[in-house]
């Protein structure tokens, strides 16, 4: 992976409230996509992922802010995200959807997304990894994580139209513990 710039406190970022968080999630996640980042980026070996998502959610679980993400079990992703106790959601604004779509159709395994999708990795004060041109950026610390089950599904049809391979997701949720926008 691309070499990794460390984000001294307070740099160009600024720290906010998480509902302080613009927009819907409707359309920041679904319709905007976001990249999902994860590993262990104090590594130089390049310990770390990261993923374009449309599915995911914000909202309150346990009296805490949460985000919940999905990764399927054939990402290269997932490994890190497994190994990881944190994990990143890093939002752009439209210019970047280019850069969205690279890193959501070029494997990690194969080529340096980051790279190939002219995007800056940037490592916060306390591991997370999330990106220079990003608007905003959320960091969560891994609480739960749980395995869709086929036999759970209560409509056929979720089944048959978004698991025709069998590569079901694993649901990952963080508790939030920083939203970062980038200051002006």
């Amino acid at each position: 992976m691309r070499q990794k710039e460390v984000i001294p406190a307070g740099g160009e970022w600024k720290s906010r409230r998480i509902e302080e968080f613009p927009g819907s999630p409707f359309e920041r996640i679904g319709a905007d996509w976001t990249l999902i980042s994860a590993g262990d980026v104090s590594s130089d070996k390049g310990a770390w992922n990261t993923m374009t998502a449309s599915w995911g959610c914000l909202g309150v679980l346990w009296q805490r802010n949460v985000a919940q993400i999905y990764i399927r079990s054939t990402r290269h992703t997932l490994g890190f995200a497994n190994a990881s106790s944190i994990f990143s959601l890093s939002f752009f604004d439209g210019a970047f959807r280019e850069a969205l779509n690279i890193c959501g159709t070029d494997s990690g395994r194969d080529t340096d997304k980051a790279a190939k999708a002219g995007l800056t990795p940037i490592v916060f004060p306390g591991g997370a990894v999330g990106f220079k041109e990003a608007g905003e950026i959320i960091v969560c610390r891994k609480l739960y994580t749980h395995d869709f089950d086929p036999s759970r599904f209560l409509d056929p049809d979720i089944d048959t139209a978004h698991y025709p391979l069998k590569d079901y997701h694993r649901m990952f949720i963080g508790e939030i513990t920083e939203y970062l926008v980038k200051k002006a």
